[in-house]
């Protein structure tokens, strides 16, 4: 029988995106059950989300989520097998995660989630602080992005898989639209992404 993946996390979460996006890769049947990070039907220890059944296993943190559906459900399709490679991709996963998501989304996604679905007002001062770091951040991606039109040479992998939700997020924040159109190599890149079946198919609804 086909391994069920069962996702409990936040259906607007990049890390549950992630997760669905390896499922598709893997060709997983898989259903997320809407579990907020702060409640006690969250099982996460350290109150993240998402968490993962499959294959009777109860997994936590996306990294080893992705790595294992894609290990035992995908012939390790989405890593490479030269240890140069794998160690680039394993960089860009490490920046994904430690760099790029706390600022994006603590100077500027969940400012704009919070003013558009909450009614808070909308925290102004906190993104013009974060302004200036992101902009950094978005010249540095699109150095890198320039170099040879891929982040570690394979067509698509966890690089792909992490960083593109993460920059989808900022995108569909005024300024992060903003500045993301300045950089014509990202664009390129999160445009061929979209081409993507897995992309694609995990649109969040608030997507335009």
């Amino acid at each position: 029988m086909p391994a069920q993946v069962r996702i409990f996390g936040t259906v607007i979460s990049t890390y549950t995106r992630i997760v669905e996006i390896t499922c598709e890769e893997a060709d997983l049947s898989h259903e997320v059950t809407p579990t907020p990070a702060q409640s006690p039907q969250n099982r996460h220890p350290f109150g993240k989300i998402p968490v993962v059944e499959v294959d009777e296993l109860e997994l936590i943190e996306s990294v080893a989520i992705a790595q294992y559906l894609d290990n035992a459900h995908n012939d390790g399709a989405l890593q490479p097998t030269n240890p140069a490679a794998r160690a680039v991709m394993d960089k860009w996963v490490a920046i994904a995660n430690n760099y790029l998501f706390p600022l994006f989304e603590i100077g500027l996604v969940m400012p704009w989630i919070m003013h558009r679905y909450a009614g808070h007002p909308l925290d102004q001062a906190k993104i013009e602080r974060a302004l200036p770091q992101i902009s950094r951040a978005l010249g540095f991606l699109e150095a890198e992005i320039d170099k040879d039109g891929a982040w570690t040479g394979e067509p698509f992998d966890l690089a792909d898989v992490f960083l593109y939700p993460i920059l989808r997020g900022l995108e569909m924040t005024p300024q992060g639209a903003v500045g993301i159109e300045q950089c014509d190599g990202l664009q390129q890149w999160m445009r061929m992404c979209e081409k993507r079946p897995s992309i694609a198919s995990t649109r969040w609804e608030s997507e335009p």
